[in-house]
């Protein structure tokens, strides 16, 4: 049965990924932060073996190709802004279901998972696991969030999140007893587990032990008023709202399941995220997760992050850090104790031009929809000079598709349409009509008017301005006249939602690391902020309120193959749509991609062990260093102290 082959696929991943650990029965072969020696002795916390569930999970470091570690030492990162402290609940990658090294989907806070029809998943929690205040983390968290947050119209107006509801048919949630719950639909959901296992994740429990003093239901009424008017907030629902992010944890009294807990209330410039005594995972050894006592963050001005990583005060620091930095870091790490490694990206082009197929211009909206057009443009361009000049020749000419680490990708999507011939650019342009121009060489529209566009750009780097400089020439060689111009992002995004923009600059997709159970979203019209045919895309997540049907015969194929993928139930299934949908965006060039696999420098202290020396960097599905286990990375050295500035 197919639903029991995904089943035992999904325990045969987690147990290529765990190993038994032979004496977890016994207390002595657990082994204990020495951070937390004193709590323990003193009777603040209870011993290892009573804060661990029965049965942790288990992470074979050595078998990951790494080192068991020691506890100790504190990992220092640098931040542009004090949102930025999602960033901890990103790399820490502690999720109910996660993607390991191979892109499979494991238990992880779960002790199993169970999937029948593709429509009914029964979850099973670790007996034994608690939150990082010690109190059970049980059935009931999941039973809050359901009916308390979820379908709380005060807190949530529009209800359950998406990935809850199938066909306008909410999930139904049975609490089977306390450590078992299971969710159905009458469809099948195949988007269900992937929310969970996300970047950023779709959270369906929260410590209800904890959040019940903020919710009208369960706390007396004159103190909950009193706490509104001591916050100044509008009401009980902006409270509760205030005091239960998850994803970027500002609350330090609000209990986690991650690796490590904030200790500090925002505003502040440096938060400081020590171990969570509960944490679920030990090594091989027995030894508990993470390795690392504290996580140090340091806010300051953004800009300023790749001189201050370069002057030694990060200990792990990717973001702010972009390519063209490299050669100064390099440099740097000759004086100082950090090495400078090059992960590759995984977007599906980390520079993409999308044409606008919803601009309201006539005659541009009809031309950018024009494949011959989309393809004329692709064939003018000159990739090997753009990663030439730009990326030393480090990085891929290729289009906007599954990268080769991915087990959907295909080499000749990849190539379709990339490869440079201005012959046949020419010949594509002349055939559409646009074989007249003026004294210039500029091509014409049939209504005299010179085909000359504006290419707008978010301002995001320097390389997307010198790339747009070398297109600019590549253009004007087949009779086309360009024009970059940035703004900021807001206005850019306005903008090409109402249709002013011709065309635009992003990253293609945000992950090219697919793989079939993952949502095919990207590939076709289903969100606003897809630049290329955002109004369709608004179309289909407003439930056609606002926007309009996509009315191009390949969007609409697009879409439908979406949903179909929505209603599968099996993994050949949704092989062959992601297959399907791949080629489509591959023969129409909806996105033209120039390159990808660019590089990101990522810095390590020399001290700090178990970073991968080369590695995929992306938000999804990969949490950036998330899926590498940030909780198995150890310092081989010295104490914290020794590592400040």
């Amino acid at each position: 049965m197919t639903t029991r082959r995904e089943t035992l696929a999904m325990l045969a991943a987690l147990a290529a990924q765990t190993v038994p650990f032979a004496g977890a029965a016994r207390a002595q072969d657990y082994i204990d932060s020495p951070a937390l020696a004193a709590q323990v002795a003193a009777g603040q916390l209870p011993p290892l073996a009573q804060r661990l569930p029965q049965n942790p999970r288990v992470i074979d470091v050595g078998a990951m190709g790494r080192e068991p570690g020691r506890h100790g030492g504190t990992v220092r990162m640098l931040m542009g802004d004090q949102r930025d402290i999602r960033m901890m609940t990103i790399y820490g990658y502690a999720r109910l279901v996660g993607y390991d090294e191979k892109l499979d989907l494991v238990p992880d806070l779960l002790e199993s998972v169970e999937v029948e029809q593709g429509r009914i998943f029964t979850l099973r929690l670790r007996a034994g696991h608690r939150w990082s205040d010690g109190h059970p983390f049980t059935a009931e968290d999941f039973r809050y969030w359901w009916e308390d947050v979820a379908n709380n119209k005060r807190l949530s107006p529009g209800g359950p999140p998406q990935a809850l509801v199938i066909a306008d048919e909410k999930a139904t949630l049975e609490i089977l007893d306390q450590r078992t719950l299971r969710y159905s639909w009458a469809r099948p959901n195949p988007v269900f587990l992937p929310a969970l296992a996300g970047a950023q994740p779709l959270y369906i429990a929260m410590p209800a032990h904890y959040l019940r003093q903020f919710h009208e239901r369960y706390a007396d009424k004159e103190a909950l008023a009193k706490k509104v008017r001591e916050i100044r907030v509008k009401d009980w629902g902006a409270l509760h709202e205030r005091f239960s992010r998850q994803y970027r944890p500002e609350n330090p009294d609000l209990p986690t399941l991650d690796a490590w807990r904030n200790t500090t209330p925002i505003p502040a410039e440096q938060f400081i995220f020590v171990r969570n005594p509960y944490f679920h995972r030990v090594d091989e050894n027995g030894r508990q997760l993470p390795y690392v006592d504290e996580v140090k963050i340091n806010i300051g001005t953004a800009s300023l992050i790749p001189a201050k990583t370069a002057a030694g005060e990060a200990d792990l620091q990717a973001r702010y850090l972009r390519f063209d930095n490299y050669t100064f870091l390099k440099e740097a790490s000759k004086r100082m104790n950090f090495d400078v490694r090059l992960w590759k990206r995984a977007e599906g082009a980390y520079f993409a031009l999308m044409p606008n197929l919803n601009a309201v211009d006539p005659a541009w909206r009809t031309l950018n929809r024009d494949q011959r057009w989309r393809r004329a443009l692709s064939l003018s361009i000159n990739r090997k000079d753009v990663n030439r000049v730009i990326f030393f020749g480090l990085a891929k000419e290729s289009g906007n598709t599954a990268l080769p680490e991915s087990p959907l990708h295909d080499r000749s999507l990849a190539h379709m349409w990339m490869k440079q011939d201005r012959a046949e650019a020419n010949r594509l342009l002349d055939e559409i009509g646009l074989d007249k121009r003026d004294s210039e060489g500029i091509r014409l529209f049939p209504d005299g008017r010179r085909l000359e566009f504006t290419i707008e750009t978010a301002g995001a780097s320097t390389e997307e301005t010198d790339i747009l400089d070398l297109l600019k020439e590549d253009f004007r060689a087949i009779g086309l006249k360009m024009h970059p111009r940035s703004s900021q992002l807001d206005v850019f995004r306005r903008r090409i939602l109402a249709g002013q923009t011709v065309m635009s600059v992003w990253t293609g997709m945000d992950n090219a690391l697919v793989a079939a159970e993952m949502e095919p979203d990207a590939l076709a019209p289903t969100s606003s902020s897809q630049f290329n045919w955002p109004r369709w895309g608004q179309f289909f997540e407003s439930g056609g309120r606002e926007g309009e049907a996509p009315d191009l015969p390949e969007a609409r194929e697009l879409s439908e193959l979406y949903i179909a993928w929505r209603r599968s139930t099996t993994h050949e299934e949704r092989r062959l749509i992601w297959q399907k949908m791949l080629r489509i965006n591959a023969e129409q060039l909806f996105s033209i991609g120039v390159i990808n696999a660019t590089l990101q420098p990522v810095v390590v202290s020399r001290d700090l062990r178990n970073v991968p020396e080369k590695g995929l960097y992306s938000f999804e599905p990969g949490a950036f260093f998330g899926r590498y286990l940030p909780d198995t990375f150890w310092f081989a050295d010295a104490p914290a102290a020794k590592r400040e500035p």
